[in-house]
Order: C-alpha cells, then sequence, then structure tokens
C-alpha cells in the first residue's frame, strides 16, 4: 500500500463511491489545537481530529510527552470519526505532514490498512484547485474493530541497547541532537549511539516528500548500515519520529518507532550524549 496520494487523486477519490474517510490533524507545538483553523477551511468530508487529545494519552513526564493512546480510547474516538471497518482513510494537515504522519502511523499500527497521508496537506489542496468548506463536521457514527500492534515499537530498554544491533535513528533538528538547545525537554543531547537523520530533510520547499529515490540516497548517506541492520526511530515526543518513519517506508525500508522518544528518555536521567552525528560510528560485524 502506498503511503501518500496527491490532491488530484484524492479528488478523483471523493468524487466516487467508496471514498476514503478523510481526517484533518493539523497541530504544531505552537498551536496544538487546530479546531479554529478547520473550522475557516477544510477539505470537504473531513473530520478535525485532535493530536493532543485523541492520537495521545497524557500521564507523568517519564512517560514522554505524547504516549500512544489505550486501544480502547483510539477505538472509541475513530468511530466518532465516522470510521468503519474496510474504510480507506486519507490522513493530511497544514502541509509537511508532520502531524498527519502520527495519525498514518497509529491506525496503521491499529490495524487499519488503508492509510494515506496527503502529499503537501491542504496546502497542495488548495494550489491543485481543490474546494473548502468551513464550520464544524458531524459525521454518523462508526464501528471500526481497532486492532494493536501492526507496526514496531521499542520501549526505553529496547532503545538503550538498540544500537548495539542496529541502528537508531534521531530525527529531530541537529543542534538538538548535538545537545546545543534544548527548548523543550529536561536535558540537551541524544541517546548514545543514535545517529541523527533531521525529519525536516524528508520534503522539499512545497512539503511534499521526497521522491523515493532521493529519499533513499538521503538514509543511505546518513545512515549507510541501514539497509542491513534493525531500524528504529525516535524525535522529541513521538510525532514527528513517525514521519521518519512515512519518509522510510517510501524509500523502502522498515523501521520500529520509540513512542517515548527523547521527552521520556530525558525525563529518566539515562545516559546522554553530546555532539555531532557520525553514521559510520557502529561499522558492522562480520559473522
Amino acid at each position: 500500500m502506498s503511503v501518500l496520494i496527491s490532491a488530484d487523486e484524492l479528488r478523483l477519490q471523493l468524487a466516487n463511491a467508496g471514498a476514503p474517510r478523510v481526517i484533518d490533524v493539523r497541530w504544531s507545538l505552537d498551536a496544538p489545537d487546530g479546531r479554529r483553523d478547520f473550522h475557516t477551511a477544510h477539505i470537504p468530508s473531513a473530520v478535525y481530529v485532535s493530536l493532543e487529545d485523541e492520537l495521545s494519552q497524557h500521564g507523568p513526564a517519564t512517560e514522554g510527552r505524547h504516549p500512544l493512546p489505550k486501544r480502547e480510547a483510539l477505538q472509541a474516538a475513530a468511530r466518532a470519526w465516522g470510521l468503519t471497518n474496510g474504510d480507506a482513510v486519507v490522513v493530511y494537515d497544514a502541509g509537511p505532514a508532520l502531524a498527519a504522519a502520527r495519525a498514518w502511523w497509529l491506525l496503521r499500527h491499529a490495524g487499519v490498512a488503508d492509510v494515506r497521508i496527503l502529499d503537501g496537506g491542504l496546502a497542495a489542496w488548495v494550489a491543485s484547485g481543490g474546494a473548502t468548506q468551513n464550520g464544524p463536521a458531524d459525521p454518523d457514527f462508526g464501528d471500526v474493530d481497532l486492532s494493536w500492534g501492526a507496526l514496531p515499537v521499542i520501549d526505553v530498554d529496547e532503545a538503550a541497547a538498540f544500537s548495539d544491533t542496529g541502528v537508531l535513528i534521531d530525527a529531530r533538528a541537529p543542534e538538538r541532537y548535538r545537545g546545543e538547545v534544548e527548548p523543550i525537554d529536561p536535558v540537551a543531547g541524544h541517546i548514545p549511539g543514535a545517529i541523527n537523520v533531521p525529519t525536516a530533510g524528508n520534503v522539499g520547499p512545497d512539503g511534499k516528500f521526497l521522491p523515493a529515490e532521493e529519499l533513499a540516497a538521503r538514509f543511505a548517506a546518513h545512515a549507510p548500515h541501514a539497509a542491513s541492520r534493525p531500524l528504529a526511530v525516535y524525535c522529541g515526543s513521538g510525532v514527528t519520529a513517525a514521519h521518519e518513519i512515512a519518509a522510510l517506508a517510501i524509500a523502502g525500508y522498515d523501521a520500529a518507532l520509540y513512542p517515548g522518544s527523547w521527552s521520556q528518555w530525558s525525563n529518566l536521567g539515562l545516559d546522554v550524549e553530546t555532539g555531532a552525528s557520525d553514521p559510520g560510528r557502529h561499522p558492522l560485524v562480520e559473522q
């Protein structure tokens, strides 16, 4: 199943029978509640989904800022969005899919087989001539039955040891990885052994994902052992790491998610490493 769908493809599908469910996941650190933007303009038939309240749960800082929701909570939310068994789903946000990828990953993890990210988000939809509507959405309740565990995850203990046998990717900005700044979490730096492949490099100036061959070349350059070792990804709180996993999937790689990410790690007082990324630091051992 392709990770992405273009604005033109979505417009054709929405005009035909069996149209996908469309989910608007506009969110940012500065504006975590995207309802106002949704009410101003959204893709027709779309339903607003809160990343903070529906695609995450909240607990102590030692669990991270955006722990995964429980299956039962996500299922109740998805039924309120109108999802039924067998529905195809398209997720989008304002543009580069940093938030939409969380919904893509989580729904795939919960067993929804056909979930795609609108490449370029609402900006691409509008630029392609797509219509918008305003106001709230009022979908009929669905009856979707969600499962759990369809995509791989690692916990904090597995993250600590992951670089012994795999490639642990830190998807944050380079200055946060290096430990030069930390605007959110209590400690600066990165998980020992991780290499840095910033999420921002997965998209072009138009907010669309780079072509598959360019993404593959990017990951090969940053993580030269990615093709032969297990992969796992973390970020600040497990949101943009999903974007990196989507980019890896487009490039032909499978990767696990560390949901707690740096927000959990840094609140647990665990070992921290600083400095620049060294992609060649973990050469493969010949058997």
